[in-house]
């Protein structure tokens, strides 16, 4: 047996070093494919750290203690506040115990002496307040563009950002000025990709989009399928409606997600009777609606519910109906 098939031998025969870190993810991600894809994607993210360490060592980068209240934000959001704090909390729990080890990037605030905004590291940063600790970080002087391409190069070695979070990072940088192959290059995306993100993140109200969250299984098939539904001012309000309801947010994202998406694509069709069949976003029936000429009837098909709904709608009917006249007139509330 030869030198190379000892070590490839030693290699299987070890126990897998831990992570260099929490930092980045990578290992937390719910991967089907099992073990062998997870420990490929764990030692994928040590490589990845172990990569950025070294280019800054190499640069000549210095890494500083900051004090993190000195700290700002990035003016260009990249992310949904999602309330993921089980991510967060594991990562503050890695820090505290083994330390931060890999720095973030910073650079000096542009208009604010001795202040600084961030690049990438914003969840460091923070388990960096709640610890009492400095930041280790890299401050780096960078103008506009070069802060941009920096998250965006981050964020595209991470892989973790969903579509909707890119969409939005995509708009607030053409809202800003920015140009739009300064876009592509930061989301690493073509002109075309680039044209559908923006699409969406203009198409959905922001908030629909905050009420929904990052949605991580959901792709730009089904986003761009929930943009088209908002072409529709009736199914944006059944959106809204739906997320309003009891019990949604304590739904994960991506079923608040599905849920909002059904409320949109509810339509009450007419049969040849004049007969209406409504339905709620679960698709469950609630109501039968006649019309023949000047009456309308509707019959609730909610037997335990049915009383209060019905206390409910006479509250609610006549401004249900102002609404209704305002926008015949042409002057109702517009959707953005």
């Amino acid at each position: 047996m030869n030198k190379r098939s000892d070590t490839i031998r030693s290699l299987f025969a070890q126990k897998p070093a831990d992570a260099l870190s929490a930092d980045n993810p990578a290992e937390a991600k719910r991967v089907p494919a099992g073990a062998v894809r997870t420990m490929k994607d764990t030692f994928s993210g040590v490589e990845r750290e172990n990569e950025a360490l070294r280019a800054q060592l190499e640069s000549g980068e210095r890494v500083q203690e900051i004090d993190p209240g000195s700290i700002d934000p990035s003016p260009y959001a990249d992310r949904i506040q999602d309330g993921d704090e089980a991510a967060f909390l594991a990562l503050k729990a890695s820090i505290e115990e083994r330390g931060q080890e890999v720095p973030v990037l910073l650079r000096p605030h542009p208009t604010m002496s001795g202040r600084y905004q961030t690049a990438y590291g914003h969840r460091r940063i923070r388990v960096a307040r709640e610890l009492g600790r400095p930041i280790r970080a890299v401050v780096r002087p960078l103008d506009e563009d070069g802060l941009v391409i920096a998250q965006g190069v981050e964020n595209s070695a991470r892989e973790d950002l969903t579509f909707i979070e890119r969409a939005l990072f995509a708009l607030r940088l053409e809202n800003s000025g920015r140009a739009r192959a300064l876009v592509q290059q930061a989301l690493t995306v073509d002109k075309a990709e680039a044209s559908k993100l923006l699409a969406v993140a203009r198409a959905v109200p922001d908030d629909v989009v905050r009420a929904i969250g990052k949605a991580p299984k959901a792709g730009r098939g089904r986003w761009q399928e929930l943009g088209a539904a908002c072409a529709d001012a009736s199914a944006v309000r059944r959106g809204r409606a739906a997320a309003i309801v009891a019990g949604f947010a304590s739904l994960t994202s991506d079923e608040r997600f599905a849920r909002v998406l059904a409320a949109m694509k509810v339509r009450a069709a007419p049969s040849t009777d004049g007969l209406w069949e409504i339905k709620n976003s679960a698709g469950e029936s609630l109501a039968d609606i006649r019309a023949s000429g000047r009456e309308v009837r509707v019959r609730l098909v909610m037997p335990e519910e049915g009383s209060a709904f019905a206390s409910f709608l006479k509250e609610r009917l006549p401004a249900l109906f102002d609404e209704f006249r305002a926008s015949v007139a042409g002057d109702g509330p517009k959707e953005n």
